[in-house]
């Protein structure tokens, strides 16, 4: 079998998982008879510190290679916040020049929106950056609940541990399903999660609004997340018309007025439910007109019901 290179561009503060989760991942399926063959490389070739301290040896500079059947772009905790160095943005266009495929892990995703790899592709990324990525890559359709996606070779990821789940999903497509199902299951993970990164997101973290108007509306729905919130309700407090305060909400926070209010009740459930209260007693408190009706909008927003959430995440304890 012809051997099959999976580069790994590394460099200093890069997030260890986005590269130790792919990396075992390759490393089981090669343990199982696939030709991986892994290779690390960073901008200068010197090594480099990771995330946690770790010091990570590379095989030399990302200008040694060739030729590269797959490419992995990690993230760090900076690329989101901090001008991405010039030597480390070459070494990725370099990288995405010589791969047959390229994929990202979590905010790796800035490194291809930087060299212009993202345009015009569906792409993702952790969910608290979903929406910076959308506004400097205004030409990429960025997919805020996908673990991962994949557009015409390039694949992208959410955060850290996704990097999994999407290394699963390359192996799959290169050697079929029983050999991602055995190395699944002898890492102990999913095969396929359940579910999108919704469920582990803060769904309020939206850019307030800064027309009076819309941050009233925001205010008082926080505050009083119960309180009566049809359309005519919130288009008082905005003191516009319901028609106008829908197109403000759509500019500024990206969805309609009625959804806003849905998912700060949602967010208000969540905290409810893992600190322990019934989904009665939730249902009530964060403003839903019945258990059904939060039920709904679980499932619509998080791709579960408030009991499945509760047990997903309350505790670690397994009864």
């Amino acid at each position: 079998m012809a051997s099959h290179a999976v580069v790994f561009l590394v460099f200093d503060g890069i997030k260890h998982l986005d590269v130790a989760g792919p990396a075992e991942v390759f490393a089981e399926a090669a343990r199982g008879g696939a030709a991986y063959e892994l290779r690390y490389v960073s901008p200068d070739g010197r090594a480099v510190e990771t995330s946690i301290g770790a010091r990570l040896e590379v095989g030399g500079a990302a200008s040694d290679i060739r030729h590269a059947h797959t490419v992995i772009i990690p993230g760090g905790d900076a690329l989101p916040s901090a001008p991405i160095p010039q030597a480390l943005r070459d070494a990725t266009r370099m990288l995405v020049g010589t791969g047959d495929r390229i994929a990202s892990i979590c905010t790796g995703a800035f490194l291809l929106a930087s060299v212009g790899a993202l345009d015009g592709r569906r792409a993702t990324t952790h969910w608290a950056h979903t929406a910076l990525l959308a506004r400097i890559c205004p030409t990429a359709d960025v997919l805020p609940d996908a673990l991962f996606v994949q557009d015409r070779g390039l694949h992208t990821s959410a955060g850290v541990s996704s990097g999994i789940d999407l290394a699963l999903a390359l192996i799959e497509a290169d050697h079929g399903a029983d050999l991602a199902r055995r190395v699944a299951q002898q890492l102990v993970v999913y095969m396929q999660r359940p579910g999108g990164q919704s469920q582990f997101s803060a769904l309020l973290d939206v850019s307030r609004g800064t027309r009076d108007s819309v941050r009233r509306v925001i205010e008082a729905v926080s505050a009083h997340p119960a309180a009566p919130s049809s359309a005519a309700d919130l288009a008082r407090i905005a003191g516009v018309s319901t028609r106008h305060l829908t197109r403000l909400f759509l500019a500024e926070i990206g969805m309609t007025p009625a959804k806003y209010v849905e998912q700060v009740r949602v967010e208000i459930a969540k905290a409810l439910l893992l600190r322990g209260e019934t989904v009665a007693k939730t249902t009530v408190r964060a403003g839903f007109q019945n258990p059904e009706t939060m039920r709904r909008a679980f499932v619509g927003l998080l791709g579960m019901p408030p009991s499945v959430y509760r047990q997903r995440f309350a505790t670690t304890v397994r009864d």
